[in-house]
């Protein structure tokens, strides 16, 4: 999909925004979480007010399913995806988006699910990237992905 930044500058995408969107709000889930305060919790989550879904737990459901959705992407998508997230932290302009992506793939490597989740925002940045581009979220029904 290509959306033009100004008339001369057409950006094309390699990740469809939906996958982003997707990851968007996955990561808002996951940075709704709270430290961990019972590291071992043992009883019945019911009788602790379900406050362990709200932690931050290393096998936690949402950052598996986030990890294991980047991991699943193109090397183009991850490249397209890390671009959009130091897009949105306000290191470039839109203008910028070939300098940002070429950067983005020269430090490409498998850890890339690993770096994006370690952004404790980025989900508001990967929207802000977006933005910048001139697509929503708004556009797309996310429940179809």
């Amino acid at each position: 999909m290509t959306r033009i930044i100004s008339e001369n500058e057409p950006v094309e995408l390699q990740i469809s925004p939906e996958k982003v969107c997707f990851v968007i709000i996955k990561a808002h889930e996951f940075d709704a979480k709270d430290v961990v305060t019972e590291p071992d919790p043992g009883s019945n989550a019911s009788d602790d007010r379900m406050a362990e879904v709200l932690e931050d737990h290393n096998d936690d459901p949402s950052l598996q399913e986030l990890t294991s959705f980047i991991n699943a992407m193109t090397e183009d998508e991850q490249i397209d995806l890390v671009a959009l997230a130091w897009l949105g932290r306000g290191d470039y302009t839109a203008a910028d988006w070939l300098e940002v992506r070429k950067e983005a793939a020269s430090a490409h490597n498998r850890y890339t699910a690993r770096y994006l989740l370690g952004i404790p925002t980025l989900g508001d940045f990967l929207e802000e990237g977006l933005s910048l581009l001139g697509y929503s979220c708004e556009e797309f029904e996310i429940n179809r992905l």
